[in-house]
């Protein structure tokens, strides 16, 4: 039987984080039309690049907000189920 030492997943996370750090290639987040627009109107003046870049903004907050809203429900349906316990400090 194989005994797993309480250091394993911490191991195991270590190891994702040094081979994903020393794996890495260059990405564009824009496509070449997007971003030849986005620097032609940044050159010139326009703010066609700034609302392109708030659009892409608020693409990436969204499913940060619907996960901090989860984990908000969540904790306060976890809270609720857990209050009846008996105190550690014997209050």
């Amino acid at each position: 039987m194989c005994m797993i030492s309480k250091w394993t997943p911490f191991l195991i996370v270590a190891m994702l984080v040094v081979l994903g750090s020393l794996c890495y290639t260059e990405v564009s987040a824009q496509c070449a039309m997007c971003s030849l627009n986005a620097e032609n109107s940044a050159t010139n003046g326009n703010t066609q690049g700034k609302g392109l870049n708030d659009g892409i903004l608020f693409l990436l907050a969204i499913p940060y907000l619907i996960a901090i809203g989860i984990g908000i429900l969540w904790y306060k349906k976890y809270r609720k189920s857990n209050s009846k316990k008996v105190s550690p400090f014997g209050e």
